[in-house]
């Protein structure tokens, strides 16, 4: 029963044999704007209101803050667009922090996307409770709590069925926003079309009042710096198109740059006319709703159809397609949060499952962490949006500084051999400069007010993912002293056994890895206990479908050769040891399953077959040995055993030196 729900919830398996897979399965630059773009775009939901608020009571720099919030926009954004250029095979911020600044900066360049991302997911659905409720009586608040954990239990689901379903889903829902804001923008100028002309002015009296009262212009331009920090929400989104390059169709480089020209110009426009649409309209702060309400009602607010309310219906439209979006950011962190993970998972910071794909090609473990994240996040946080967005909006930060400083670096190793190079350096140099600014303005402005929560939680992983690497090194420094021992092993001198062995003899079935100590052990092994017994060997081995080599069917055939290769070596070594020897290979996404599978089908083949898996086995069997290595013999035992087939672990010995 529980099979069929899940398969029910995910859809049924795909063929990643499938020449056509990675393109039915990828995302064009339109759907990735969708599903990447609308977390930046999204954040015109709570970005722009905090810049204004902190703006107050010299709220007439309105204009000033608006331009320098479509600069910055488009600063980052074209800064991240040569970062794809760079890096065409995506990664984001982890992998250009680990490529440029060292593997360790890429960690907490990692640990932050990570934290970021399940943030992402958390303050985008806590923003969405805000948006609806705008327009409910108060005494219906009550509801938002529960009401922001089913939808996000749905989008889990929704994610567990694949990246181009989820973003198709909410495609109509970005539509309305982008139409029912371009209605907001362009009634609240033309409404109040004679102040339009007269904000430089209003800017200009402004800025000289204010420098007088606060005792100069370097004051006031102080309380422009914070005013434009705060409103650093407003930004975040932007790195997730070169985190998402793997999941936009082919070719993969001029889609992400079309994508972010689509995200940079939607987020400016959008960010930029609500600052100016606050201006235009005097919006001030309204106990239980948001100040994007509080524009939209006076925009919209009075206007009837005969005896028929029908602004009224206006702002319920525009508040309610600014909580669907928010909905649709979210996606965002289910499609970067994973990608992130298994970058991570492949270099060893993390557990190596958070690689794997599902059935469905999906980083299914991925998804399930950063929804079970998210949660814990919201139920910490109670849903405050202020809380979320500070807490968000400092890794955001801190990502994109380490990311346009390692660009920055590299471009100034390159001054001797590129003449461009003033050029790029100076746009990633400035691109640093405002993104560690505010950084640093936002955490010490905000430290007590939830910073410090997401500088212990980004810090608290680094530290954990440390640990895993520790263990991880300290198991493969034990594996490679097997290879250097067991790789070369001399051949006896002798009779080679050529062809396959006799079906109807006693045969040992060895499951392997690649070509290594580890599956040379298990087949001496093998001939150790059961000497003179086993009349052939058959090895068997898998090629696990992961989202390091998930990128393309080239990829795909390569690690089927590779495979093949491996068995190949295996079965030469039989025969050279005298013994009749031959392969089994399949591939999956899940080792169990394929091997399961492949066995089956050397059992019927060979009936009197005995199967022999190792498994590493620790000196001081420690709790977090289970998680961070699968236990994939245990679980091919079981299922051979319940096949009717005769299955033996081997034990492989793993003495841990720290």
């Amino acid at each position: 029963m529980s099979s069929k729900i899940g398969r029910l919830l995910r859809g049924r398996p795909r063929d990643f044999s499938d020449p056509r897979i990675h393109h039915q399965i990828s995302l064009a630059a339109v759907l990735a704007w969708v599903g990447l773009g609308a977390d930046g775009l999204s954040s015109s939901a709570y970005g722009p209101e905090e810049a204004y608020k902190a703006l107050h009571p010299y709220t007439g720099l309105g204009l000033v803050l608006a331009l320098m919030t479509a600069g910055t926009v488009f600063l980052i954004s074209f800064c991240y667009s040569l970062l794809i250029e760079e890096f065409p095979s995506g990664g984001g911020g982890y992998l250009v922090a680990s490529k440029l600044l060292g593997p360790k900066i890429g960690l907490v360049a990692g640990a932050a996307l990570v934290v970021d991302y399940a943030l992402t997911i958390a303050v985008s659905i806590a923003s969405m409770g805000d948006q609806i409720f705008s327009f409910l009586p108060l005494e219906w608040r009550q509801a938002k709590l529960p009401l922001e954990f089913a939808v996000m239990v749905l989008l889990i689901i929704v994610n567990l069925r694949g990246v181009r379903e989820s973003v198709s889903i909410l495609m109509p829902i970005f539509a309305l926003f982008l139409v029912s804001h371009a209605a907001l923008f362009l009634f609240a100028f033309f409404q109040n079309l004679p102040a339009v002309a007269g904000l430089p002015g209003e800017a200009y009296r402004e800025a000289t009042e204010g420098a007088v009262a606060l005792g100069g212009w370097g004051a006031l331009a102080a309380v422009m710096l914070r005013a434009f920090s705060l409103g650093g929400g407003t930004y975040t989104g932007i790195e997730a198109v070169s985190n998402g390059v793997a999941v936009m169709r082919e070719p993969r480089v001029p889609t992400a740059k079309r994508t972010m020209l689509y995200m940079s110009l939607s987020l400016a426009i959008t960010a930029g006319g609500i600052i100016l649409g606050y201006l235009l309209v005097g919006a001030r702060p309204v106990e239980g709703r948001t100040l994007n309400a509080v524009l939209a009602s006076a925009v919209f607010g009075g206007m009837h159809l005969g005896s028929f309310d029908f602004g009224s219906l206006i702002v319920m439209i525009v508040l309610i397609s600014e909580g669907a979006l928010l909905v649709v950011a979210a996606e965002t962190g289910f499609l970067g949060g994973p990608r992130a993970l298994s970058n991570m998972a492949v270099d060893s910071w993390v557990p190596r499952r958070f690689a794997t794909l599902s059935d469905r090609l999906v980083t299914q473990n991925g998804v399930v962490l950063m929804g079970g994240a998210a949660l814990l996040l919201l139920a910490g946080t109670a849903g405050k949006t202020g809380i979320l967005v500070v807490m968000y909006s400092i890794n955001v930060f801190l990502t994109f500084s380490l990311s346009l400083l390692g660009m920055s670096r590299l471009w100034w190793q390159r001054r001797s051999r590129n003449d461009s190079w003033k050029r790029r350096f100076a746009l990633f140099a400035a691109g640093s400069l405002v993104c560690v600014g505010i950084l640093v303005l936002m955490t010490v402005e905000k430290f007590g007010e939830g910073g410090w929560i997401t500088v212990l939680l980004t810090g608290g992983l680094c530290t954990l993912c440390f640990l895993i690497r520790a263990h991880y090194d300290s198991v493969l420094r034990q594996l490679k002293r097997l290879d250097e021992i067991l790789n070369e092993i001399p051949v006896p001198e002798g009779t080679v056994k050529a062809g396959a062995p006799d079906p109807v003899a006693p045969v040992a079935v060895v499951l392997v890895p690649k070509y290594g100590g580890l599956g040379v052990h298990s087949l001496l092994s093998v001939h150790r206990l059961f000497p003179d017994f086993f009349k052939g060997v058959v090895f068997v081995s898998a090629g696990v479908i992961d989202t390091a080599n998930f990128k393309g069917a080239e990829e795909v055939g390569d690690l089927r050769a590779s495979g093949e290769a491996d068995l190949n070596r295996f079965v030469t070594l039989a025969r050279g040891l005298g013994l009749p020897a031959d392969s089994a290979y399949g591939m999956g996404t899940e080792a169990v399953e394929v091997l399961e599978q492949v066995c089956s089908e050397v059992g019927r083949k060979y009936p009197r077959a005995v199967f022999f898996v190792g498994k590493l086995v620790f000196q001081k069997e420690q709790w977090f040995n289970k998680l961070l290595h699968n236990e994939t013999a245990y679980a091919i035992q079981r299922r051979l055993h319940f096949a009717g087939l005769q299955a033996v672990i081997l034990p492989i010995r793993v003495l841990e030196t720290g």
